[in-house]
């Protein structure tokens, strides 16, 4: 990171919880992350944007081993990264994950989707873990729909359900991979503002994501990335005003005009 980047961010911000270190990454012959540094601190928001292709969602994967690397190293709250078995899905439940596809099991009610990860991988008792999946759903605006089943609720509330899932195991990260890109423009602002409200109370977050208007009011921190490395990081207020990139400039100027 620049000294100038970090000299603006840095300011009220927690300890590193994230932290990825010369991350390189192939498929083939795709160099798809290039030497990536990136330290995200405890209740520190940093939104990822670029160009389609550019290695953001990866990069996302790879934080909870969704995808693995090839050289470098990645830690959470100081631990690094566990291969497999049962550290890997211990280090799971410390990273919630929501998706651009909702990924809930069909056959479940929504409050059955939600108590699932707390039941199975934390041992919740389940008076627990149905209490606490209650107070999750009313918070992301869908607890009138916990007996119903996913197919019986709109996209957008079906994904306001995931964050809510994330949101029982308790985790120390979330990460979301375009959480919005698969929905329809009027119920995109309802799953943002659940976002938005999860930034203000301290949730670390990472984001990947083409809205910009989020990455403009929620994030600490914007990082650009364009083939496969970070080019540039900065406050959103220095990067939407005055890009220092020219792939950032270029990127903006398409998008903005619209």
């Amino acid at each position: 990171m620049t000294a100038q980047g970090t000299a603006t961010v840095s300011a009220g911000r927690g300890e590193p919880l994230v932290v990825l270190s010369g991350v390189q990454k192939h498929f083939g012959q795709l160099h798809a992350l290039k030497d990536i540094d990136l330290t995200v601190k405890r209740g520190e928001v940093v939104v990822v944007i670029g160009p389609s292709g550019s290695g953001k969602s990866t990069l996302c994967r790879t934080i909870n081993r969704l995808e693995t690397i090839d050289e470098g190293t990645i830690t959470l709250d100081g631990k690094a990264l566990p291969q497999e078995g049962k550290a890997l899905a211990a280090l799971r439940a410390e990273v919630g994950m929501v998706f651009q596809s909702f990924n809930l099991f069909a056959h479940k009610t929504i409050l059955e989707n939600v108590t699932l990860g707390p039941i199975k991988v934390r041992g919740t008792g389940r008076s627990e873990a149905e209490k606490r999946a209650r107070e999750l759903l009313d918070r992301v605006g869908v607890g009138h729909q916990a007996e119903k089943y996913p197919a019986q609720l709109s996209g957008g509330q079906q994904q306001r359900v995931a964050i809510a899932r994330a949101l029982a195991m308790e985790p120390k990260v979330m990460l979301f991979d375009e959480p919005t890109s698969a929905l329809d423009p009027e119920m995109i602002k309802e799953v943002l503002d659940v976002m938005v409200d999860l930034a203000e109370q301290g949730m670390t977050m990472i984001v990947v994501t083409h809205e910009m208007g989020f990455a403009r009011t929620a994030a600490h921190r914007v990082v650009f990335m364009a083939d496969g490395a970070i080019v540039e990081e900065n406050t959103p207020e220095e990067f939407f005003t005055n890009p220092r990139s020219d792939r950032a400039k270029d990127f903006l100027g398409k998008i903005l005009k619209h």
